[in-house]
C-alpha cells in the first residue's frame, strides 16, 4: 500500500517542501530509504522502526522503501523522523490518508516514541503556510515558536502515540494560538552617561545608529572605544515585527531560541573574539548553518581589536556589507543568509597603541605600516564613519560625570528612524545605509553649491565612487537628525570628516 505525507528540509533561511512516500508490499521484510539522504537521516530507519514498535504498533514483515522527494535536493537533520513514522503507520493501513492531506509533520523521534524538538521550526512553518498546508504537527517544545507565524494551525505532540491517537480521531488536540507574540521584556544596558568626554566620537556614535552606518573608531587603549560600543544596543531603535521574525528564522536555523524566548526581541549585538575563523565568521560547514554575521542581522556586530582579526577573516566581510547578506555555495545549491548589519569596529593606531604620538609610541615606521595594513582599502571603502578616540583628560573625566543619558540620546535616534520611516514607506528601504545609487539619487540630491563642494572633495582627497556615494548617505542622516529636508554644505562637511581620519594613517603610508 501507498502513501504519503508532508515535511521540510531547511535550506539557507527558507525551507524547502519534501514529499515523504512509503510503499509496503509482501517479499523478503527490509527497511529501505532513498532520496539523496545524509547520513542522520539513513538513521532515522533503526529510530523509526524501534519508535512504532514502543508505541504500540506492531508491523508485519513486509517489504518498506521510503522516498524523500525531491531526489535532487539532499536532506539532512533529524526532523524526518515524526512524518517517516505517520506515512509507515498509513500504509500499513493504520491511519486514513485523507487525514494526512494538508498536514506537514516535523521532529524527531527517540526510541521509546518521545516527540523531541528540533532547530529551524520558524522557516518550515513558514514554508508550510506557503505551500497551501493548513497544520502543522510539531515537537510540543517547539509549539511556541512555530505559533509566531499566522495564518496556519500549530499542534505540539509530546509522543508518536499521542500523533498516532490524534490522526486517528481517537484524542483531541488544542492548537496554539497562531500570531501569538511573547511580551517584550525590559533590557538593561550601559548608560552613556558612564562615558567622560569624548564628545566627537558620541556624536559619531549618535550618527552612526541614526542611520545604520559602519563605524570605525581607531584610538590609544583605555580611551574608551569599547565602553561607547557596549552602550550602543541601548540607543538602537525598537524592532518592528517583520525584523523581528527575520531575525527569529536565523536563530531558530542557528539553535539559539530558548524554550521561554521563541522569538528575538532586541536588535542583536555579536561581539566574537579576533580568534575567530571565517566559516565562523560567514557561516557554513558540510550542512550549512548561519555565521555572526548573520546572527548580527538587523543588528550589531562589534569586532574589537580589529587588526588582530585574521585577513580572511576580515575579507569575507566584504560581500556581506555590499550586498547585504551572505552567500555559501554547496554541492546541493547557493544557500543565503540575511546580513543586514550595523558593522561596529575598535583598533589601535599601532601595536603599541600610541601612535601617532611618537613621543611615547615605541613602534618602527614599518611596524606601524604593517600593523595598519591588516586592514585592506576595499574594507575601509565600506566603513562609512571613521572617528578617532584620542586618550581622556581628567578635566573631561570630571566633566563627563554629568553627560547625556543613553534615553536622551535615544530620544533622537527614535526621531531620526521615523523621518526615514516616512521615507521610505513602500520602498525596500529601511534606514538611509540601505540606499543603492538610485535611492541616492533620489533621496539625496545635491544643490548647485553642495554639488561644487562634493566635486572639489572628490578630487583634492581622491575619493573612490563608493566612497563618494556613502559620505552623502551620511550627510542624508546628519540633516535628518537636524531636521532638514535637503542636504546643506555642513551636513557634507560633517560627513567628509568623518572620513578624514584615512588620510592621517592609511593613505600616507
Amino acid at each position: 500500500m501507498f502513501s504519503t505525507v508532508m515535511s521540510a528540509s531547511v535550506f539557507g533561511v527558507e525551507s524547502r517542501p519534501v514529499n515523504v512516500e512509503a510503499d509496503i508490499t509482501d517479499g523478503l521484510p527490509s527497511f529501505t530509504m532513498v532520496g539523496f539522504l545524509s547520513a542522520q537521516v539513513k538513521e532515522a530507519q533503526e529510530r523509526v522502526r524501534t519508535a512504532l514498535k514502543n508505541s504500540g504498533l506492531r508491523m508485519e514483515p513486509k517489504r518498506i522503501t521510503v522516498n524523500l522527494s525531491p531526489a535532487d535536493v539532499k536532506k539532512s537533520g533529524t526532523g524526518f523522523d515524526l512524518a517517516i513514522a505517520v506515512v509507515i503507520a498509513a500504509a500499513y493501513g493504520k491511519i486514513s490518508s485523507e487525514r494526512l492531506e494538508g498536514i506537514l509533520f516535523a521532529g524527531e523521534l527517540n526510541l521509546n516514541g518521545e516527540v523531541l524538538p528540533i532547530p529551524g521550526i520558524l522557516p518550515i512553518v513558514a514554508g508550510a503556510r506557503e505551500c497551501g498546508c493548513h497544520t502543522c504537527i510539531l515537537p510540543k517544545a517547539n509549539e511556541k515558536e512555530g505559533a509566531i507565524i499566522s495564518g496556519i494551525r500549530v499542534f505540539g505532540v509530546r509522543t508518536l502515540a499521542e500523533t498516532m491517537a490524534y490522526l486517528k480521531g481517537e484524542c483531541i488536540l488544542k492548537p496554539v494560538c497562531s500570531g501569538e507574540i511573547e511580551e517584550e521584556e525590559a533590557a538593561r544596558y550601559e548608560d552613556f552617561a558612564e562615558v567622560g568626554g569624548q564628545e566627537a566620537a558620541r556624536r559619531a556614535v549618535e550618527v552612526a545608529v541614526s542611520g545604520f552606518h559602519n563605524l570605525l573608531m581607531v584610538g590609544p587603549p583605555g580611551a574608551g572605544k569599547s565602553m561607547l560600543a557596549r552602550r550602543i544596543p541601548g540607543i538602537l531603535p525598537p524592532l518592528s515585527l517583520e525584523e523581528k521574525i527575520e531575525i527569529s528564522k536565523v536563530y531558530s536555523i542557528a539553535g539559539l531560541l530558548t524554550k521561554d524566548h521563541h522569538l528575538v526581541q532586541q536588535r542583536p549585538f555579536r561581539a566574537p573574539h579576533h580568534s575567530i575563523t571565517a566559516k565562523a565568521m560567514a557561516g557554513g560547514g558540510n550542512f550549512p548553518r548561519p555565521g555572526e554575521i548573520s546572527l548580527a542581522h538587523n543588528g550589531v556586530l562589534f569586532l574589537d581589536e580589529l587588526p588582530e582579526f585574521s585577513r580572511e577573516t576580515l575579507e569575507v566581510l566584504r560581500q556581506p556589507l555590499e550586498e547585504r547578506r551572505v552567500c555559501i555555495s554547496r554541492t546541493g545549491g547557493i544557500c543565503s543568509y540575511p546580513a543586514n548589519i550595523m558593522l561596529i569596529a575598535a583598533m589601535n593606531p599601532c601595536p603599541c597603541g600610541n601612535y601617532p604620538d611618537l613621543e611615547k609610541c615605541l613602534c618602527t615606521h614599518s611596524q606601524v605600516q604593517r600593523y595598519l595594513s591588516r586592514i585592506s582599502s576595499p574594507l575601509l571603502d565600506r566603513i562609512d564613519i571613521t572617528i578617532e578616540v584620542p586618550a581622556v583628560q581628567y578635566r573631561a573625566l570630571e566633566m563627563g560625570k554629568n553627560g547625556e543619558t543613553s534615553e536622551q540620546i535615544r530620544a533622537r535616534v527614535l526621531l531620526a528612524h521615523k523621518v526615514q520611516e516616512r521615507r521610505y514607506r513602500n520602498t525596500s528601504f529601511r534606514f538611509n545605509a540601505d540606499l543603492d545609487q538610485n535611492g541616492i539619487r533620489v533621496y539625496c540630491p545635491l544643490g548647485r553649491a553642495e554639488e561644487k563642494m562634493m566635486q572639489e572633495a572628490f578630487e583634492k582627497l581622491d575619493l573612490s565612487a563608493r566612497t563618494y556615494y556613502r559620505i552623502l548617505k551620511v550627510a542624508r542622516t546628519i540633516a535628518d537628525m537636524a531636521g532638514s529636508e535637503t542636504i546643506k554644505v555642513c551636513h557634507l562637511q560633517e560627513a567628509l570628516c568623518y572620513r578624514s581620519i584615512h588620510k592621517r594613517y592609511w593613505l600616507n603610508r
